[in-house]
């Protein structure tokens, strides 16, 4: 492999998605594999440090130094995994440095905890380095953990960030969730932090650990690691390359976020110019500038829905369609709803009102602000007590989970007898066209409506609103509710405790900017071809980021067959 046509494309490939990370691993495997920097035969090989190594190590143990290691076996054929120049040589993590791992010293004795040394943990360490001012031993501490000197390198040995490495700049002590190992004096300690970041050796821990829920890799499994090893002095050219291009991939790190700053505030300013439209021409002459710009304005695919909620915000706005001075008038639309209605069990009681909502907009002379227990004939939730659940697939039993960002997902559920949902049904019966709601927990403001013809029952965690399609169009409710207008009453409405919760008196308090019935059509026409064009601009994006993915892996795995070849 000519290093010259990666360097050459270097900024290239960092444009792909995920394309610096990328990088950042491709050079650390292409610095264990040798192919980062040119070799140099007047280089002393690697199988000279060896032995000079052993001798070092003995003479460590005998000034009472180090203790002494057992040895580790010798590197069989079939477990080297890639092969490597001639100056190189394949040998144990552990014939490199002193390997411990960490302890903590009993909390019960505060005396072991001071600020002589840095006690390190897991979350001290990151890919930008290691965090020296957390907890820290006493001098008496220390005595009863392990002291771990400058230049050794830490690897988490155990957890979901198993493999995590980081290279220690000054004299610390760390817990028993890390392994170290402290380089004897002829191995470059930046070599090794490198090499252990390395896909290769990541791997090589995964591999190693045990499996289970905890990955788990003892020192003993972690010293027997098959390690390549290079010269001494080449190895002080590979971490001088590595380190340059690292240095490299943060100025594109950096020049990529201050790119992403800058778009999403042309973004916002779009949105923003979008959401003060007065008219719907004004709308239309937006909405046209983003469609034309979305290139500019969009590159992450997770942005579109920004795109989708000031959509949702314009339709309750009452700026996405025009109105018709023909249409009969949404307060006639609730004089009519509260005089079908039995007074006495469905008005509103005032004493309720707990809030009076300043809408922070003006509404067309044919709207009306609406308290959706004004306008709705049903405002209620699933069993309280949850239903006795059954082996057999008789009725479902729908929770939170099962109601979907836009849908009803009914596949996975437990099931009631016909008879538990007989009784269910006297109190919530879903139907056709009602309008589900979580109302408990983490996902609450989410809803759906339903469509599925079949029976279920609810639990608790979620609230159904009916309402009269004679006056009422439902879909034009569920679109009013998901918007940032709406979740945001939502959610000033929750009770905040252990989990999050929507009390039905909450949800019969909260405002709906109410159309007409006809403009309620014409709104959920609109927001629907509107929605799916961002579905359509947001599935172009990410097939454009799987098709950069592709071609980014395609040139990694390229690079390192080439490199694989050519030793």
């Amino acid at each position: 492999m000519d290093p010259n046509i990666f360097f050459k494309n270097f900024e290239m490939l960092a444009e792909a998605p995920n394309g610096v990370q990328k990088l950042r691993e491709l050079i650390l495997q292409l610095a264990v594999m040798g192919k980062l920097v040119p070799q140099n035969p007047e280089d002393e090989p690697a199988s000279a440090l060896i032995e000079k190594i052993e001798v070092e190590k003995k003479r460590l143990v005998k000034e009472g130094i180090i203790k002494k290691s057992r040895s580790l076996t010798s590197i069989s054929e079939s477990e080297i995994p890639f092969k490597t120049h001639e100056s190189w040589t394949w040998t144990r993590l552990g014939n490199l440095g002193y390997t411990q791992t960490g302890t903590t010293p009993s909390k019960s004795n505060p005396d072991f905890f001071g600020n002589f040394i840095p006690f390190i943990k897991p979350a001290d360490l990151s890919q930008y380095g290691i965090k020296y001012d957390g907890e820290e031993l006493s001098e008496l501490g220390l005595n009863s953990g392990r002291f771990i000197p400058k230049g050794s390198v830490l690897m988490v040995c155990i957890g979901g960030s198993i493999g995590k490495t980081g290279h220690v700049e000054k004299n610390v002590s760390c817990n028993q969730q890390i392994n170290s190992i402290s380089p004897y004096s002829l191995i470059n300690s930046r070599f090794i932090t490198h090499a252990l970041k390395s896909k290769y050796f990541q791997n090589q821990v995964i591999q190693n650990a045990s499996a289970g829920t905890l990955p788990i890799i003892n020192k003993s499994k972690w010293e027997q690691i098959p390690f390549p090893l290079p010269p001494l002095t080449e190895q002080k050219r590979i971490v001088s390359k590595v380190d340059e291009l690292m240095a490299l991939c943060d100025q594109l790190e950096a020049r990529q976020q201050k790119k992403k700053e800058l778009r999403s505030k042309l973004n916002s300013a779009a949105l923003d110019k979008m959401l003060s439209a007065e008219s719907q021409d004004e709308f239309e002459e937006n909405w046209r500038r983003i469609c034309e710009n979305f290139d500019l304005l969009y590159d992450n695919p997770e942005n579109v829905e920004k795109l989708r909620k000031a959509v949702l915000q314009l339709a309750v706005k009452g700026k996405l369609v025009e109105q018709d001075e023909g249409d009969e008038p949404a307060s006639v639309l609730i004089e009519k709803i509260t005089a079908k209605k039995d007074r006495k069990q469905n008005q509103l009681n005032s004493s309720k009102v707990t809030e009076i909502l300043d809408l922070k907009f003006k509404l067309p002379k044919t709207r009306r602000s609406s308290r959706i227990g004004e306008f709705s004939l049903l405002v209620t939730d699933g069993e309280h007590k949850t239903p006795t659940r059954i082996d057999q697939t008789e009725v479902p039993l729908a929770t939170a989970k099962n109601v979907r960002d836009g849908y009803l997902d009914l596949e996975n559920t437990d099931f009631v007898s016909y008879d538990t949902a007989e009784k269910c049904w006297k109190r919530c019966n879903p139907s056709h066209n009602d309008i589900l709601m979580v109302c408990v927990g983490a996902t609450t403001g989410r809803l759906c409506l339903i469509k599925n013809p079949i029976n279920f029952v609810l639990v608790r965690s979620v609230s159904l609103i009916r309402v009269d399609e004679k006056y009422i169009y439902p879909e034009y409710v569920a679109i009013a509710m998901k918007s940032p207008f709406l979740q945001s009453q939502i959610w000033r409405n929750v009770k905040q405790s252990a989990q999050p919760c929507l009390y039905l008196n909450k949800i019969q308090n909260l405002f709906i900017p109410l159309p007409p019935l006809n403009e309620q059509k014409r709104i959920v026409e609109r927001v629907e071809q509107l929605i799916g064009l961002c579905d359509e601009l947001e599935r172009k994006l990410r097939k454009g980021r799987e098709e950069s993915e592709r071609m980014m892996e395609a040139v990694v795995r390229g690079l390192l067959e080439s490199a694989a070849a050519e030793i």
